[in-house]
């Protein structure tokens, strides 16, 4: 099966490249995921060594943070069946859960690539996070707009 290549925005206020490199095993369960398409591309599209983009939303300096990979297939989101969290979904059941999660690892953190910067580039015009109205937290690239950015990255380092 071929890789595919995604998009994956956090708010490092809640989990950051920086915080996930700090763990023992670099790796981070992709948890609190309440939006059906973006459920849907962890459950039904995502492969283990898939290529992830970690962006950092809602912050100063949002963009492009770090390189990761997948490192699970899809499992339960613990966090639905807590009523403690911000993510309980009385709904889910163990039987039949709502949601899923997927683990992801970061393999690197990189000089962020802000929004305007990726906008500079005609070969990323059609990405999904550069439209206007987009809030998927999870979004799937092309192989050809990951080289690209890939590419800026070491162009920078």
């Amino acid at each position: 099966m071929s890789k595919k290549f995604w998009l994956m925005k956090s708010e490092p206020s809640e989990c950051s490249v920086q915080s996930v490199l700090a763990m023992p095993d670099r790796r981070v369960d992709w948890f609190g995921i309440r939006n059906y398409q973006a459920r849907n591309f962890m459950r039904d599209e995502m492969s283990v060594d898939d290529k992830v983009l970690f962006y950092h939303s809602s912050c100063k300096e949002p963009g492009i943070a770090g390189l990761a990979r997948v490192a699970s297939t899809a499992h339960p989101d613990e966090t639905q069946f807590d009523p403690n969290s911000d993510y309980y979904d009385p709904k889910s059941t163990r039987e039949n859960p709502r949601w899923v999660c997927v683990d992801i690892e970061v393999l690197e953190a990189v000089s962020v690539i802000g929004i305007a910067e990726l906008r500079k580039y005609p070969e990323l015009a059609q990405m999904q996070i550069l439209k206007k109205g987009n809030r998927l937290s999870i979004t799937p690239l092309t192989e050809q707009e990951y080289r690209f950015i890939i590419r800026l990255i070491r162009k920078d380092s």
